[in-house]
Protein backbone atom coordinates (compact mmCIF):
# COMPACT_ATOMS: atom_id res chain seq x y z
CA UNK A 1 0.00 0.00 0.00
CA UNK A 2 1.47 3.37 -1.01
CA UNK A 3 1.80 6.30 1.35
CA UNK A 4 -0.92 8.08 -0.59
CA UNK A 5 -3.50 5.39 0.23
CA UNK A 6 -5.48 4.97 3.43
CA UNK A 7 -7.05 1.50 3.77
CA UNK A 8 -7.86 1.19 0.09
CA UNK A 9 -8.78 4.85 -0.44
CA UNK A 10 -6.42 7.28 -2.09
CA UNK A 11 -5.55 10.56 -0.44
CA UNK A 12 -7.48 12.33 -3.20
CA UNK A 13 -10.62 10.30 -2.37
CA UNK A 14 -10.33 11.09 1.32
CA UNK A 15 -9.71 14.76 0.58
CA UNK A 16 -12.73 14.93 -1.70
CA UNK A 17 -14.94 13.18 0.91
CA UNK A 18 -13.82 15.68 3.55
CA UNK A 19 -14.51 18.56 1.17
CA UNK A 20 -18.01 17.23 0.41
CA UNK A 21 -18.72 16.91 4.14
CA UNK A 22 -17.46 20.41 4.94
CA UNK A 23 -19.38 22.07 2.11
CA UNK A 24 -22.54 20.15 3.06
CA UNK A 25 -22.24 21.26 6.68
CA UNK A 26 -21.59 24.83 5.56
CA UNK A 27 -24.69 24.76 3.37
CA UNK A 28 -26.78 23.33 6.23
CA UNK A 29 -25.48 26.11 8.51
CA UNK A 30 -26.36 28.68 5.83
CA UNK A 31 -29.93 27.38 5.66
CA UNK A 32 -30.38 27.35 9.46
CA UNK A 33 -32.24 30.72 9.66
CA UNK A 34 -34.90 29.30 7.33
CA UNK A 35 -34.99 25.79 8.76
CA UNK A 36 -38.69 26.01 9.67
CA UNK A 37 -39.66 27.47 6.30
CA UNK A 38 -37.73 24.75 4.44
CA UNK A 39 -39.17 22.01 6.65
CA UNK A 40 -42.77 23.15 6.23
CA UNK A 41 -42.27 23.66 2.50
CA UNK A 42 -41.09 20.05 2.24
CA UNK A 43 -43.98 18.86 4.41
CA UNK A 44 -46.51 20.80 2.30
CA UNK A 45 -45.08 19.32 -0.92
CA UNK A 46 -45.31 15.79 0.49
CA UNK A 47 -48.83 16.18 1.91
CA UNK A 48 -50.31 18.01 -1.09
CA UNK A 49 -48.30 16.05 -3.67
CA UNK A 50 -51.20 13.68 -4.52
CA UNK A 51 -53.54 16.67 -5.06
CA UNK A 52 -50.96 18.31 -7.34
CA UNK A 53 -50.60 15.15 -9.43
CA UNK A 54 -54.37 14.86 -9.86
CA UNK A 55 -54.58 18.50 -10.92
CA UNK A 56 -51.68 18.07 -13.35
CA UNK A 57 -53.39 15.07 -14.91
CA UNK A 58 -56.69 16.92 -15.32
CA UNK A 59 -54.92 19.97 -16.77
CA UNK A 60 -53.26 17.92 -19.47
CA UNK A 61 -49.81 17.82 -17.92
CA UNK A 62 -49.43 21.59 -17.34
CA UNK A 63 -47.31 21.18 -14.23
CA UNK A 64 -46.66 24.88 -13.60
CA UNK A 65 -50.37 25.70 -13.56
CA UNK A 66 -51.12 22.69 -11.35
CA UNK A 67 -48.42 23.75 -8.87
CA UNK A 68 -49.81 27.31 -8.80
CA UNK A 69 -53.37 26.08 -8.15
CA UNK A 70 -52.09 23.79 -5.39
CA UNK A 71 -50.34 26.75 -3.72
CA UNK A 72 -53.56 28.78 -3.87
CA UNK A 73 -55.42 25.90 -2.23
CA UNK A 74 -52.78 25.71 0.51
CA UNK A 75 -53.11 29.45 1.09
CA UNK A 76 -56.92 29.35 1.21
CA UNK A 77 -57.35 26.22 3.32
CA UNK A 78 -54.33 26.30 5.63
CA UNK A 79 -52.28 29.49 5.81
CA UNK A 80 -54.93 32.24 5.82
CA UNK A 81 -57.21 30.48 8.37
CA UNK A 82 -54.16 29.85 10.58
CA UNK A 83 -53.17 33.53 10.44
CA UNK A 84 -56.70 34.72 11.24
CA UNK A 85 -57.03 32.25 14.12
CA UNK A 86 -53.65 33.32 15.50
CA UNK A 87 -54.67 36.99 15.59
CA UNK A 88 -58.00 36.10 17.25
CA UNK A 89 -56.20 33.96 19.79
CA UNK A 90 -53.73 36.73 20.60
CA UNK A 91 -56.59 39.20 21.16
CA UNK A 92 -58.37 36.73 23.44
CA UNK A 93 -55.21 35.95 25.41
CA UNK A 94 -54.35 39.64 25.83
CA UNK A 95 -57.91 40.36 27.03
CA UNK A 96 -57.79 37.54 29.58
CA UNK A 97 -54.33 38.61 30.72
CA UNK A 98 -55.63 42.17 31.25
CA UNK A 99 -58.50 40.84 33.38
CA UNK A 100 -56.05 38.85 35.50
CA UNK A 101 -53.78 41.83 36.04
CA UNK A 102 -56.69 44.11 36.98
CA UNK A 103 -58.21 41.53 39.39
CA UNK A 104 -61.47 41.36 37.41
CA UNK A 105 -61.53 37.57 37.85
CA UNK A 106 -62.39 36.63 41.44
CA UNK A 107 -60.53 33.36 41.96
CA UNK A 108 -61.37 33.33 45.67
CA UNK A 109 -65.13 33.22 44.95
CA UNK A 110 -64.64 30.51 42.34
CA UNK A 111 -62.51 28.43 44.70
CA UNK A 112 -64.90 28.82 47.64
CA UNK A 113 -67.87 27.86 45.46
CA UNK A 114 -66.02 24.77 44.29
CA UNK A 115 -64.92 23.77 47.80
CA UNK A 116 -68.50 24.04 49.15
CA UNK A 117 -69.79 21.86 46.31
CA UNK A 118 -67.31 19.03 46.95
CA UNK A 119 -68.28 16.05 49.16
CA UNK A 120 -67.30 16.35 52.82
CA UNK A 121 -64.88 13.43 52.62
CA UNK A 122 -63.00 15.13 49.80
CA UNK A 123 -63.05 18.42 51.71
CA UNK A 124 -61.63 16.81 54.87
CA UNK A 125 -58.90 15.10 52.85
CA UNK A 126 -58.02 18.38 51.12
CA UNK A 127 -57.84 20.22 54.45
CA UNK A 128 -55.65 17.47 55.88
CA UNK A 129 -53.08 18.14 53.16
CA UNK A 130 -53.54 21.93 53.32
CA UNK A 131 -55.22 22.14 49.92
CA UNK A 132 -58.15 24.32 51.01
CA UNK A 133 -56.25 27.60 51.38
CA UNK A 134 -58.18 29.91 49.04
CA UNK A 135 -55.52 32.60 49.03
CA UNK A 136 -52.76 30.14 48.24
CA UNK A 137 -54.81 28.51 45.47
CA UNK A 138 -55.69 31.91 44.03
CA UNK A 139 -52.07 33.01 43.94
CA UNK A 140 -50.97 29.72 42.42
CA UNK A 141 -53.61 29.79 39.66
CA UNK A 142 -53.11 33.46 38.95
CA UNK A 143 -49.32 33.18 38.75
CA UNK A 144 -49.54 30.18 36.43
CA UNK A 145 -52.10 31.75 34.10
CA UNK A 146 -50.36 35.12 34.16
CA UNK A 147 -47.05 33.55 33.18
CA UNK A 148 -48.56 31.71 30.22
CA UNK A 149 -50.81 34.52 29.04
CA UNK A 150 -48.08 37.08 29.67
CA UNK A 151 -45.85 35.21 27.25
CA UNK A 152 -48.58 35.33 24.61
CA UNK A 153 -49.19 39.02 25.28
CA UNK A 154 -45.49 39.76 24.99
CA UNK A 155 -45.33 37.94 21.68
CA UNK A 156 -48.32 39.94 20.49
CA UNK A 157 -46.41 43.15 21.08
CA UNK A 158 -43.54 41.91 18.88
CA UNK A 159 -45.74 40.79 15.99
CA UNK A 160 -45.20 44.06 14.15
CA UNK A 161 -41.43 43.89 14.60
CA UNK A 162 -41.31 40.32 13.27
CA UNK A 163 -43.71 40.87 10.38
CA UNK A 164 -40.97 41.16 7.76
CA UNK A 165 -39.26 38.00 9.04
CA UNK A 166 -42.56 36.14 8.98
CA UNK A 167 -43.31 37.28 5.44
CA UNK A 168 -39.81 36.28 4.33
CA UNK A 169 -40.19 32.80 5.84
CA UNK A 170 -43.66 32.43 4.33
CA UNK A 171 -42.32 33.49 0.94
CA UNK A 172 -39.44 30.98 1.16
CA UNK A 173 -41.85 28.23 2.14
CA UNK A 174 -44.29 28.91 -0.70
CA UNK A 175 -41.50 29.37 -3.24
CA UNK A 176 -39.88 26.09 -2.20
CA UNK A 177 -43.23 24.29 -2.15
CA UNK A 178 -43.93 25.38 -5.73
CA UNK A 179 -40.68 23.93 -7.07
CA UNK A 180 -40.90 20.79 -4.94
CA UNK A 181 -44.37 20.17 -6.35
CA UNK A 182 -43.43 20.88 -9.95
CA UNK A 183 -39.98 19.25 -9.98
CA UNK A 184 -40.37 16.92 -6.99
CA UNK A 185 -39.97 13.66 -8.89
CA UNK A 186 -36.76 14.67 -10.65
CA UNK A 187 -35.30 16.26 -7.50
CA UNK A 188 -36.17 13.13 -5.51
CA UNK A 189 -34.39 10.92 -8.04
CA UNK A 190 -31.29 13.11 -8.02
CA UNK A 191 -31.20 13.19 -4.23
CA UNK A 192 -31.72 9.43 -4.04
CA UNK A 193 -28.93 8.73 -6.54
CA UNK A 194 -26.54 11.04 -4.66
CA UNK A 195 -26.95 9.27 -1.32
CA UNK A 196 -23.97 6.93 -0.71
CA UNK A 197 -26.18 4.00 0.27
CA UNK A 198 -27.23 0.71 -1.26
CA UNK A 199 -30.32 1.17 -3.48
CA UNK A 200 -32.53 -1.01 -1.30
CA UNK A 201 -31.53 0.78 1.91
CA UNK A 202 -31.82 4.18 0.25
CA UNK A 203 -35.32 3.56 -1.09
CA UNK A 204 -36.49 2.15 2.22
CA UNK A 205 -35.31 5.18 4.19
CA UNK A 206 -36.81 7.70 1.75
CA UNK A 207 -40.10 5.79 1.67
CA UNK A 208 -40.13 5.68 5.47
CA UNK A 209 -39.49 9.44 5.66
CA UNK A 210 -42.37 10.26 3.29
CA UNK A 211 -44.78 7.92 5.05
CA UNK A 212 -43.95 9.31 8.49
CA UNK A 213 -44.51 12.89 7.30
CA UNK A 214 -47.89 11.99 5.81
CA UNK A 215 -48.90 9.95 8.84
CA UNK A 216 -47.88 12.75 11.23
CA UNK A 217 -49.71 15.46 9.31
CA UNK A 218 -52.85 13.48 8.48
CA UNK A 219 -53.15 11.34 11.57
CA UNK A 220 -51.85 13.74 14.20
CA UNK A 221 -51.92 17.40 13.17
CA UNK A 222 -55.20 17.25 11.22
CA UNK A 223 -56.91 15.31 14.00
CA UNK A 224 -55.58 17.81 16.56
CA UNK A 225 -56.91 20.74 14.52
CA UNK A 226 -60.34 19.12 14.21
CA UNK A 227 -60.48 18.30 17.92
CA UNK A 228 -59.42 21.83 18.83
CA UNK A 229 -62.05 23.39 16.55
CA UNK A 230 -64.85 21.11 17.75
CA UNK A 231 -63.83 21.55 21.39
CA UNK A 232 -63.71 25.33 21.04
CA UNK A 233 -67.14 25.41 19.38
CA UNK A 234 -68.63 23.26 22.16
CA UNK A 235 -67.12 25.50 24.84
CA UNK A 236 -68.47 28.56 23.02
CA UNK A 237 -72.00 27.11 22.73
CA UNK A 238 -71.95 26.30 26.47
CA UNK A 239 -71.05 29.90 27.25
CA UNK A 240 -67.60 29.13 28.63
CA UNK A 241 -65.32 32.16 28.49
CA UNK A 242 -62.23 32.18 26.22
CA UNK A 243 -63.52 29.27 24.15
CA UNK A 244 -60.92 29.87 21.43
CA UNK A 245 -58.10 29.62 23.96
CA UNK A 246 -59.54 26.40 25.41
CA UNK A 247 -59.90 25.00 21.89
CA UNK A 248 -56.26 25.77 21.14
CA UNK A 249 -55.16 24.03 24.35
CA UNK A 250 -57.24 20.96 23.47
CA UNK A 251 -55.69 20.86 20.03
CA UNK A 252 -52.23 21.19 21.53
CA UNK A 253 -52.67 18.40 24.07
CA UNK A 254 -54.28 16.22 21.42
CA UNK A 255 -50.86 16.16 19.76
CA UNK A 256 -49.30 14.61 22.87
CA UNK A 257 -50.06 10.87 23.19
CA UNK A 258 -51.28 9.54 26.54
CA UNK A 259 -52.51 13.04 27.49
CA UNK A 260 -55.17 14.04 24.98
CA UNK A 261 -57.91 16.63 25.13
CA UNK A 262 -59.30 15.23 28.39
CA UNK A 263 -56.73 17.18 30.38
CA UNK A 264 -58.71 20.32 29.41
CA UNK A 265 -62.37 19.36 29.18
CA UNK A 266 -62.52 16.91 32.14
CA UNK A 267 -61.61 19.50 34.84
CA UNK A 268 -63.97 22.04 33.24
CA UNK A 269 -66.79 19.47 33.17
CA UNK A 270 -66.15 18.56 36.82
CA UNK A 271 -66.21 22.23 37.80
CA UNK A 272 -69.55 22.75 36.02
CA UNK A 273 -71.07 19.66 37.65
CA UNK A 274 -69.85 20.54 41.15
CA UNK A 275 -70.95 24.17 40.97
CA UNK A 276 -74.54 23.43 39.96
CA UNK A 277 -74.30 23.75 36.17
CA UNK A 278 -75.35 20.11 35.82
CA UNK A 279 -76.90 20.47 32.36
CA UNK A 280 -73.83 22.19 30.86
CA UNK A 281 -71.46 19.78 32.61
CA UNK A 282 -73.39 16.73 31.37
CA UNK A 283 -73.37 18.04 27.80
CA UNK A 284 -69.63 18.63 28.01
CA UNK A 285 -69.01 15.11 29.35
CA UNK A 286 -71.12 13.59 26.56
CA UNK A 287 -69.43 15.68 23.85
CA UNK A 288 -66.00 15.02 25.35
CA UNK A 289 -66.38 11.26 25.15
CA UNK A 290 -68.61 10.83 22.09
CA UNK A 291 -67.68 13.79 19.88
CA UNK A 292 -64.18 15.06 20.68
CA UNK A 293 -62.89 11.61 21.66
CA UNK A 294 -64.39 9.80 18.67
CA UNK A 295 -62.68 12.19 16.25
CA UNK A 296 -59.39 10.62 17.28
CA UNK A 297 -60.66 7.03 17.42
CA UNK A 298 -62.50 7.14 14.09
CA UNK A 299 -60.52 9.52 11.90
CA UNK A 300 -56.93 8.63 12.82
CA UNK A 301 -57.07 5.03 11.45
CA UNK A 302 -58.83 6.26 8.28
CA UNK A 303 -56.38 9.12 7.66
CA UNK A 304 -53.22 7.20 8.52
CA UNK A 305 -54.20 3.98 6.75
CA UNK A 306 -51.11 1.87 6.09
CA UNK A 307 -48.67 4.67 6.85
CA UNK A 308 -45.98 4.13 9.46
CA UNK A 309 -47.34 3.98 12.99
CA UNK A 310 -44.80 4.36 15.77
CA UNK A 311 -45.42 3.01 19.28
CA UNK A 312 -47.26 5.56 21.42
CA UNK A 313 -44.45 5.85 23.98
CA UNK A 314 -41.95 6.59 21.19
CA UNK A 315 -44.25 9.24 19.71
CA UNK A 316 -44.73 10.83 23.14
CA UNK A 317 -41.03 11.08 23.93
CA UNK A 318 -40.08 12.15 20.39
CA UNK A 319 -42.82 14.81 20.25
CA UNK A 320 -42.00 16.35 23.64
CA UNK A 321 -38.26 16.29 22.90
CA UNK A 322 -38.86 17.76 19.44
CA UNK A 323 -40.91 20.59 20.92
CA UNK A 324 -38.14 21.34 23.40
CA UNK A 325 -35.43 21.45 20.74
CA UNK A 326 -37.20 22.76 17.62
CA UNK A 327 -40.30 24.60 18.85
CA UNK A 328 -43.49 24.10 16.83
CA UNK A 329 -41.57 22.27 14.10
CA UNK A 330 -40.72 19.62 16.67
CA UNK A 331 -44.13 18.02 16.09
CA UNK A 332 -42.75 16.93 12.72
CA UNK A 333 -39.01 16.68 13.39
CA UNK A 334 -39.31 14.53 16.53
CA UNK A 335 -41.40 11.68 15.04
CA UNK A 336 -39.37 11.76 11.79
CA UNK A 337 -36.07 11.32 13.64
CA UNK A 338 -37.59 8.55 15.77
CA UNK A 339 -38.96 6.75 12.70
CA UNK A 340 -35.66 6.98 10.84
CA UNK A 341 -33.84 5.74 13.96
CA UNK A 342 -36.09 2.67 14.16
CA UNK A 343 -35.88 2.06 10.40
CA UNK A 344 -32.08 2.24 10.43
CA UNK A 345 -31.74 -0.22 13.30
CA UNK A 346 -34.26 -2.55 11.65
CA UNK A 347 -32.01 -2.55 8.58
CA UNK A 348 -28.93 -3.17 10.76
CA UNK A 349 -30.70 -6.11 12.45
CA UNK A 350 -31.70 -7.60 9.09
CA UNK A 351 -28.18 -7.22 7.73
CA UNK A 352 -26.66 -8.91 10.79
CA UNK A 353 -29.23 -11.70 10.52
CA UNK A 354 -28.49 -12.29 6.84
CA UNK A 355 -24.73 -12.34 7.52
CA UNK A 356 -25.17 -14.82 10.39
CA UNK A 357 -27.18 -17.17 8.18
Amino acid sequence: MSSKQIRGFSAEDVGFAVLVLLVTLAFAWLMTPYFSAILWGLVAAIVFGPLYRRLAKRLGGREGLAATLTLLIILALVILPAILMTFSLIQEAVGLYTKLQSNKIDFSAIFNKLSHAMPRSVTRLARQYDLMDAERARDLIRSGLSAGLGSVATRALTVGQGALTFLAELGVMLYLTYFLLRDGDSLSRRFSEALPLRPQTRERLIDNFVRVVRATMKGTVLVAVLQGIVGGVIFGLLGIESALLWGLLMGFFSLVPAVGTGIIWVPVALYLLLTGSVWEGSILVFCGFFVIGLIDNLLRPILVGKDTKLPDFVVLIATVAGLELFGLSGFIVGPIIAALFIALWDIVTEMRGSQAS
